[in-house]
């Protein structure tokens, strides 16, 4: 029996649902795609959001060969006999699922085609391509990045399923849809998987306790795939920042149990190491990163002692999101501000032309001072005092408070 989202996968870009801002009208992706040349190019998003269907959408209207691939379960050798392929035929596409877990070997093997022509690449990656994909074929991709769906394209693809079980004769009831959307997540493919789920038990009236008895007395079915990957590390990184080492080795062995990449779990503690504790102990950033090399180097199983231990050590730290708080503040600002000007006084003035312009002109070098500090402003025109770090209330952090106290008390009111 074909999947229900299988059977409701969309055929064209009319049916598709959601990245309007690829794919509506006038959108970049759309316009490349309506003109019939496109480059190669890689989806980044979570998983269910429809990169393997636009993928296909585009071989669909523009009416070329189309070739898939995925990287958990394909090599080299895959890889080359698709290319001998495509040498006999005219714009064929290639679409690698997952190319994330491409080794560097496998993705060499890509690019004198995708240079040359003879393949149209699409890879579609859930992890960052900056850090996944080597340069040389990143380089030569377009990366469009794709979001989960909102709550409107939710509801969307709810009533497509209501229109689909009513053509078959099957009259369902939607009464409650807050449970499909919370246990879907923004994934497609789960809200149909589930609802799915729910009708073939039986059920014809669909409400949230409906939809919650079933799932989980089948869990184990809805997970089928692996499509809790993002729950477990959801998990994993809420009972670290939550101080809970027990936590966060139970959701650690659980990743490791399922075979998950090592380096997934250690690029993520990196990020938890500044985000979630960052100034409060720095040495945090240090092990995370000591982690990452270490996993790099060694590999499963043994690695998962090194993941041990900078899960405990991350879990029992001090936490301060102060700094990553800061950025996000900074960032705010500029979307309301823009680009402001560099003050003059702080500007680089490597040519004379510059030097009479004034730039750098009534710069104080700090280490001319005592204590290496004088006050001066770094900030531009019109947020002189704008106040974006806010030290956390850690023991590290109240030291750091004083001396900027002392420093730019009374500028910034620390």
């Amino acid at each position: 029996m074909v999947p229900l989202a299988e059977t409701l996968r969309p055929k064209n870009l009319d049916e598709y649902i959601g990245q309007q801002h690829l794919i509506g009208q006038g959108a970049v992706l759309r316009t490349l795609i309506e003109s019939g040349n496109i480059p190669s190019m890689i989806f980044w998003g979570p998983p269910g959001i429809g990169k393997t269907t636009l993928a296909m959408i585009i071989s669909n209207t523009l009416h070329r060969p189309f070739h898939t691939l995925s990287a958990i379960s394909s090599g080299v050798k895959e890889v080359r006999e698709v290319i001998n392929a495509a040498q006999e035929e005219e714009g064929s596409i290639l679409f690698i699922d997952e190319i994330h877990r491409f080794n560097k070997a496998q993705q060499d093997s890509l690019l004198g085609a995708v240079e040359r022509g003879t393949i149209t690449l699409i890879g579609a990656t859930t992890e960052n391509p900056s850090f996944e994909v080597i340069s040389a074929l990143l380089s030569r991709c377009q990366v469009y990045v794709l979001h989960e769906f909102g709550e409107k394209d939710m509801r969307q693809l709810i009533d497509s399923a209501v229109r689909y079980y009513h053509s078959q004769g099957i009259a369902i009831e939607m009464k409650e849809e807050e449970a499909l959307m919370r246990i879907s997540g923004g994934d497609a493919r789960k809200l149909l998987n589930a609802i799915e789920l729910v009708v073939n038990r039986g059920a014809r009236i669909i409400d949230n306790r409906t939809v919650t008895d079933v799932i989980q007395q089948n869990l184990a079915f809805y997970d089928k795939g692996g499509e809790m990957h993002y729950d477990i590390i959801s998990a994993f990184i809420k009972s670290m920042r939550g101080s809970d080492p027990n936590g966060a080795v139970y959701w650690l062995a659980r990743m490791i149990a399922g075979g998950e990449d090592p380096l997934f779990i250690a690029r993520r503690m990196l990020i938890f190491a500044s985000e979630d504790i960052g100034n409060a102990n720095p040495n945090a950033l240090l092990l995370a990163n000591a982690t990452f090399e270490a996993v790099s180097k060694i590999g499963y199983p043994e690695c998962r002692i090194n993941l041990s231990q900078c899960a405990c050590y991350l879990a029992c730290s001090a936490k301060s999101n102060a700094t990553y708080m800061a950025l996000e503040n900074a960032t705010a600002v500029i979307r309301q501000t823009g680009d402001l000007p560099v003050p003059l006084h702080i500007r680089n003035a490597p040519t004379k032309l510059m030097k009479e312009m004034g730039y750098h002109k009534g710069y104080k070098y700090a280490h001319d001072f005592e204590g290496n500090f004088t006050e001066q402003e770094y900030l531009p025109q019109g947020l002189e005092g704008t106040k974006f770090y806010e030290p956390g209330n850690t023991a590290r952090e109240n030291e750091t408070r004083r001396l900027l106290k002392e420093r730019w008390g009374e500028k910034y009111g620390y």
